[in-house]
């Protein structure tokens, strides 16, 4: 049988790396030592490997997810073998952390070694009690993989301050800590509004890396990060108590 199908850039990569792209769009883990990755996100695996809904560990943590609606559930992938990650075919990009952090949008984490630390944190300027913005953060020393819908861009939040569209923000430096910020003002809002009322604002020493893609807009209760922002805005947030 004879295909361009079986192109030598189409067989499995062959490395004795831990994480490895298989393609620009594909994510090959060899196991040994645990990882943890987003559930849904495995399209193919070899040897013998486990998946178990990964608990929250910790009271703290329990609480975070029961307010967020465990809105980035997690699983653990065990084992001996190789698994295959991937997530609608969004371009796979892998960090090397080296004791430092980046905090990740949900819906951009793809897999990370388990040995790293990871916390769910909050937006400030959103209402918990609305649902609210979270934000996964990760650090230590370990790989991380994460997923851009595109060609992302970065840019550098030091000299201006940065607005960036809460649905096209990949992940940003772990020691920038965004806010909501609503550039809709209330006369625009009575017109009909302009369909960009709500972005992250980040100013400070750091950057953000930009996706040329919004995805699918934020609902409430699942998908997305814990909720609709304008009834997090409105409801429990900007207009009607804001806790930051």
């Amino acid at each position: 049988m004879k295909s361009d199908l079986f192109a030598q850039a189409n067989l499995e990569v062959q490395t004795s790396e831990r994480f490895v792209l298989q393609n620009p769009r594909m994510l090959k883990v060899t196991l040994g030592a645990p990882v943890l990755a987003t559930k849904g996100v495995m399209v193919a695996y070899q040897g013998q490997v486990t998946f178990e809904h990964k608990s929250a560990g910790s009271i703290g943590k329990l609480m975070k997810k029961v307010v967020t609606s465990e809105d980035n559930p997690l699983m653990t992938v065990a084992g001996q073998g190789e698994v295959f990650f991937a997530d609608t075919a969004k371009n796979v990009f892998i960090l090397n952390l080296e004791g430092d952090g980046i905090s990740i949008n949900g819906r951009n984490l793809l897999a990370f070694d388990a040995t790293l630390d990871h916390d769910i944190r909050r937006v400030k300027g959103v209402g918990v009690a609305a649902g609210g913005l979270f934000n996964t953060i990760v650090n230590g020393h370990g790989q991380v993989a994460l997923v851009a819908d595109g060609d992302p861009m970065i840019l550098d939040c030091s000299q201006q301050p940065t607005y960036v569209d809460i649905n096209a923000a990949v992940c940003w430096s772990a020691n920038l800590a965004p806010q909501l910020h609503n550039s809709m003002s209330m006369r625009s809002t009575l017109r009909g509004g302009s369909g960009e009322a709500f972005q992250y604002a980040f100013h400070g020493p750091g950057f953000v890396v930009v996706q040329p893609s919004e995805g699918p807009a934020y609902q409430q209760g699942g998908g997305g990060q814990g909720g609709n922002v304008a009834a997090a805005a409105v409801g429990g947030g900007i207009l009607g108590g804001i806790l930051s």
